[in-house]
């Protein structure tokens, strides 16, 4: 393969990247505008890069069943969540969001009732990953198992 078409292909996949942080970005902060009013530069963030990992798994191995996709995307969503929660809220006090009064917290910044959320959530995030890789890209969809 000659360089230049490396290059297009390294350009083209970085774009398609973009796009798709940016959706993942949009999507996550409108879901916080709704839910209560209001949103973060650091939920545009972590929203892209939830759903850049969302698409990713996908491309682990592709008969990966979507429920299995579901809790991994839930999984990473709340690690990134917790992350996101140690920078923005208690190192640079910023105060986005407080889980404290929620059960089963792990310091204010992830609680178990949101993980349930970005559980189902992750179904749409994997659909919605599927639908823009295949009718913005054009890449190949394989069929989609429900249970393992």
């Amino acid at each position: 393969m000659s360089t230049n078409i490396k290059n297009t292909n390294k350009r083209i996949s970085v774009y398609q990247n973009l796009l798709l942080f940016t959706a993942g970005g949009i999507i996550y902060g409108a879901m916080e505008v709704v839910y209560r009013e209001y949103t973060h530069i650091s939920m545009f963030i972590t929203g892209g890069l939830c759903f850049l990992l969302i698409g990713a798994i996908r491309h682990l191995k592709r008969d990966i069943p979507v429920t299995v996709r579901m809790l991994m995307g839930a999984l990473m969503i709340t690690l990134l969540e917790f992350i996101c929660g140690l920078i923005v809220n208690l190192w640079l006090e910023l105060d986005v969001w407080c889980y404290a009064h929620e059960r089963a917290n792990l310091l204010g910044q992830i609680c178990l009732h949101a993980s349930a959320i970005w559980f189902f959530l992750s179904f749409l995030a994997v659909y919605l990953d599927i639908f823009m890789r295949k009718r913005m890209f054009g890449e190949p969809t394989a069929p989609i198992r429900i249970l393992p």
